[in-house]
């Protein structure tokens, strides 16, 4: 299998796993179990930049830099709720 194709799958699992573990963080009852998931959570978090930034640094996930007037009149949106 390519490299590009195994790290795409790396990064959609961990994606998954970061969703599963911020809803277990929210949800958790007892401040042990709350500070269990929020601990996986932030490992998770931490290997699902790693992933992105290594798919990034060879090119395998281009971003666009966003327009400052459309940075704007978002920041301008959520400033008037």
């Amino acid at each position: 299998m390519e490299e590009r194709v195994i790290m795409d799958n790396l990064l959609s699992v961990i994606k998954g796993d970061c969703d599963l573990l911020l809803h277990g963080t929210i949800e958790s009852t007892t401040p042990n179990v709350h500070d269990v998931f929020k601990s996986s959570l932030n490992d998770a978090l931490q290997i699902q930049n790693d992933i992105y930034n290594l798919m990034s640094q060879k090119g395998w996930y281009p971003t666009q830099q966003a327009e400052q007037q459309k940075i704007d009149q978002t920041k301008q949106k959520f400033n008037m709720i």
